[in-house]
């Protein structure tokens, strides 16, 4: 045997080792429309993950926001999607599963961490089967500016009356904005007004879940009273509220003109970034001292697995990480504002972050009652609610009035409201 052809048979020997090397390393890649949580990913959460489990690499490959339902779908229909999918709520995942590109999860052990609340947007409307593993919700408030507070002599307010009486104080001393929102965008109405402060009278998950099963109308003193709330909110957000856009309202607060914010929780990165006082922040208040208080508790995110996917053990042994306490505490203390689903107990660095999520352990969670299963036909009611919200702020429509309309629009096409 030559020297050339020793040489050219250890080469191959040595390239067949490698081969077989490399091969025993099962890579997983996850389909995300998070792209800025990109380095979080690759510096934090995949490192913590291949480092308890040697022999799965994970790859992180998000998309555009705006172009990732679209993108999944097409990687989907082509067979071409990662082992691993980030799961909006509700509907837009409860259709891939419904297609055959999501996997059942309910048998994952890291289940057994997570609520029926936490479940919620990412379960068959019967509750019978899960296909994605929750991650985090936002949670709703309010954020205000402690220094102007302080300022002013306005104490924490609980209940509705101490609220309005925190704003007429601050109203009456002239030196701050009292509430900081605005009305051109109309869901900001909705989402940070008529959805932050609706639980505590329409009794979250009970309310919910009764307008669902046709048991209460929109029209029901519950879901009415939240709108005769936002009628007295005009006169404390400043002038011009009704050009306010969302950035504008998110400036005016950060840039210290506006000593409340009506929130959510994803808020608070942004604000510590801006903002150059001390923020505190205090949950919806409740109508009569000692009511039980109830807080929208949003499920936001989730991951699920590629039903045809190639890497299927691989996969699940990540969603159970997905579901440790490990991932719980990594991934909320990367992105303040976004808290773990889980039942575990989740120690968090930001105090802002910590003041929100110790709310769950004095009030009950529930989840925006427009989101599940309401929202399906047309008139669509979380559109609707919008307008409806914008609209009483503005004292253009009779919170009964807009309450009578957005019942007769869910009754018009669906049937347990008919």
């Amino acid at each position: 045997m030559t020297k050339k052809v020793k040489l050219a048979l250890l080469a191959a020997t040595m390239l067949g080792s490698s081969g077989a090397a490399v091969a025993q390393d099962t890579t997983l890649t996850i389909e995300s429309w998070r792209n800025d949580d990109l380095t979080i990913w690759q510096d934090k959460l995949i490192p913590a993950f291949e480092a308890a489990n040697p022999g799965i690499k994970v790859k992180f490959s998000p998309s555009a926001p705006t172009e990732y339902n679209a993108v999944l779908n097409s990687k989907l229909e082509a067979g071409s999607a990662g082992d691993l999918i980030t799961c909006r709520p509700f509907d837009a995942s409860l259709s891939l599963y419904e297609k055959g590109y999501l996997s059942a999860v309910q048998d994952l052990d890291a289940m057994k961490n997570f609520s029926d609340v936490a479940k919620s947007g990412w379960s068959t409307d019967d509750g019978a089967a899960a296909f994605c593993v929750p991650m985090a919700s936002v949670i709703h408030g309010f954020i205000y500016n402690a220094d102007a507070f302080a300022e002013v002599g306005v104490e924490v307010p609980k209940t509705t009356d101490e609220f309005f009486a925190a704003l007429d104080k601050i109203k009456e001393n002239g030196t701050y904005v009292p509430m900081a929102m605005g009305t051109n965008d109309q869901w900001e109405a909705a989402t940070m007004a008529y959805q932050n402060i609706g639980p505590n009278y329409w009794k979250g998950e009970e309310g919910r879940n009764a307008l669902i099963k046709g048991e209460q109308k929109l029209t029901d003193d519950g879901w009415v009273e939240p709108f005769r709330q936002l009628a007295k909110w005009k006169d404390y957000l400043g002038d011009g509220y009704e050009a306010q856009t969302y950035p504008d309202s998110q400036n005016l607060f950060t840039l210290g003109r506006a000593a409340i914010y009506p929130a959510g929780s994803w808020e608070i990165s942004v604000f510590n970034e801006q903002a150059d006082f001390k923020m505190g922040a205090f949950p919806p208040p409740v109508p009569n001292d000692g009511d039980e208080c109830y807080i929208s508790d949003h499920v936001d995110i989730a991951m699920g697995m590629n039903a045809n996917g190639k890497n299927q053990e691989a996969a699940k042994t990540f969603l159970n990480w997905v579901g440790s306490a490990e991932f719980a505490t990594l991934y909320a203390n990367a992105l303040p504002g976004f808290f773990s689903l889980s039942s575990h107990d989740v120690k968090m660095e930001d105090p802002l972050a910590q003041e929100f999520v110790s709310w769950r352990s004095t009030c009950k969670s529930t989840i925006r009652s427009t989101y599940q299963i309401l929202s399906r036909g047309t008139p669509n009611l979380e559109n609707e609610t919008w307008n409806a919200s914008a609209n009483v702020i503005k004292g253009t429509e009779a919170p009964e009035a807009a309450s009578e309309r957005l019942q007769g629009g869910l009754a018009s096409w669906y049937d347990p409201q008919k």
